[in-house]
């Protein structure tokens, strides 16, 4: 049955297809909210050596006007920040009277010595987790820990997203996308209530793995729904709340500075979901591709009742006759999920068009994940409110995955991502060199960089699930996934290449882009296509 004429029948975007869109959208805020979450539980917050000849552990404050006198550090903006880790030598001693009276640590009571210390006070502007379990994760040394706990998150998408869209397509959308959203909650739950690092870093690979179920089970179930036209509305639709997922962690970070109730916040709220089970159909397109013919015929009935169309004879006899076939059958086989022979994994490792096509994606996917998340790392790092500098780089996604959604319209998929590419490689490697000094070029390098990314990324979903024949979509775009995550495993850790070359991670970042444009010119035009159901029609793709 071909299912592009279901959808001309039902209406290919009606009340039923608003309907479904608009509640997958509500967890995808939530799962972005999720999964970039790590960014401020896990910030080294300002911190320093406690100096015990000059404080009392339980009384003191971060800020001290003797700072400088006991403490290394320097100047920024006429502020002295004090290093973290060490403190100088005392050289005579001070007692409590004096201290008392003078409310101050002189600087001829200490030496140039630089001594390293074991207990830290915090400022009270943020609660991290180096705040819970310092001794692991202040200085330098440790510094690594807080970039891994991105790269457990990262690793958590990776897996999540091979896993649960192998799942989505045995056992379908539906299902898949709500064990997602409680897998998610509850993980979060679990990083809330961590009593140690490890612990944490459990949770946070669960809960990344959550969030990828959500977002792949969310696209694909949408983009099978609504017609060939409109697909690109709810890809971008599907962004514009992963955008928005960015700005709700951003405002709750600002707003509630305490990384437990933080995640909190962000993870009770989705438990309502369950209730989404109700409301939500599964993928018709699912169902006719697994030969469940009864239920994708009660659900096309729904969707022709709610968009005010009638089901033509011809459709229902296609049904009715498919009825038929499957009641020849016995109960216990009709049951089974077989796939189509010509539409498996195997099939398609034999075809070479797919491979290369494939091996592209996999380039495009992984540079779109390292530069993508690589740029919302440094986000807080730039000059500023780094609540504010991050907000802005999740709106600026806004205009990039609107500029997305018009293009693939009027122009299609390939030349867009190709100039997406190139004008994220360029910003970035302007970026690179441009003056430090330079703040507001600094800036617009990296809004014009955000942008672009977001506009390459939300083509790449679509262009890939338009490649993929229908019984492998889903896990396609999940395996496609994996792979960048492979790549975003290393995102926490390239802006550590400033260590060496200020101009490196940015030009890492920039070649990455550029060479993805030019790959991007081998795949085929897929504007105005029908999905493809089998390995044939896949291949036959710009042809």
């Amino acid at each position: 049955m071909d299912y592009d004429t279901i959808l001309d029948e039902i209406g290919g975007f009606g009340k039923f297809q608003i309907k479904i869109l608009m509640l997958v959208c509500l967890p995808v805020l939530y799962g972005a909210a999720n999964s970039l979450s790590y960014i401020f539980t896990a910030r080294k917050p300002p911190y320093r050596c406690f100096v015990s000849e000059c404080e009392q552990f339980e009384s003191t404050k971060y800020s001290q006007d003797w700072m400088q006198n006991a403490l290394p550090g320097s100047l920024s903006n006429g502020k002295f920040l004090p290093e973290g880790c060490y403190k100088y030598n005392i050289i005579q001693n001070i007692n409590d009277t004096e201290l008392t009276r003078n409310n101050t640590c002189f600087a001829d009571l200490f030496g140039l010595e630089r001594e390293k210390c074991n207990s830290w006070i915090f400022s009270s502007d943020e609660v991290t987790i180096v705040n819970d379990w310092p001794t692991e994760l202040t200085c330098t040394d440790n510094q690594w820990k807080l970039a891994f706990a991105g790269t457990a998150n990262f690793a958590g998408v990776m897996i999540g997203s091979a896993i649960f869209g192998f799942l989505a397509d045995y056992y379908g959308r539906r299902k898949i996308f709500i064990i997602s959203i409680m897998f998610m909650s509850l993980s979060g739950i679990g990083q809330a209530v961590s009593s140690s690092y490890l612990m944490f870093l459990i949770f946070t690979f669960l809960n990344a793995a959550g969030t990828a179920g959500i977002y792949f089970s969310a696209f694909i179930l949408v983009i099978e729904i609504i017609d060939k036209n409109k697909r690109e509305m709810s890809a971008v639709l599907l962004n514009y709340f992963y955008s928005f997922g960015g700005v709700l962690i951003g405002l709750t970070a600002y707003f509630d500075r305490n990384w437990r109730n933080l995640i909190c916040w962000l993870s009770f709220p989705p438990i309502l979901f369950i209730f989404f089970y109700r409301l939500i159909p599964e993928s018709v397109c699912w169902l006719i591709s697994n030969k469940l013919h009864s239920n994708a015929y009660k659900i096309v009935k729904k969707a022709a009742k709610a968009n005010n169309k009638e089901l033509s004879i011809s459709l229902t006899s296609q049904f009715e006759g498919n009825f038929i076939i499957e009641r020849k059958i016995p109960i216990d086989e009709s049951e089974k999920i077989e796939k189509p022979e010509n539409a498996t994994y195997a099939a398609m490792f034999r075809s070479k068009i797919l491979m290369v096509r494939i091996l592209i994606l996999c380039i495009l996917w992984g540079t779109n994940a390292l530069v993508f998340y690589g740029l919302s790392l440094n986000s807080v790092n730039l000059s500023g409110n780094i609540y504010y500098n991050f907000i802005f780089g999740s709106l600026i996604e806004i205009p990039g995955t609107t500029i997305a959604w018009i293009s693939m319209n009027k122009i299609g998929r390939r030349y867009p991502l190709v100039f997406s590419f190139l004008i994220c490689g360029v910003g970035c490697i302007w970026g690179a060199f441009s003056d430090n000094e330079a703040i507001l070029l600094e800036t617009l390098s990296f809004l014009i960089s955000k942008m672009a990314i977001s506009t390459s990324f939300t083509i790449t979903t679509v262009y890939t699930a338009e490649m993929m024949p229908t019984n492998m979509r889903s896990g396609a775009v999940g395996t496609l996934s994996t792979v960048a995550r492979l790549t975003s495993l290393l995102a926490p850790f390239i802006p550590l290449l400033k260590t060496y070359y200020s101009f490196l991670p940015l030009t890492v970042f920039g070649s990455f882009a550029l060479v993805a444009g030019f790959l991007s010119l081998i795949l085929p035009e897929t504007l105005g296509c029908d999905l493809p159901d089998t390995i044939c029609e896949a291949e036959e793709m710009g042809a």
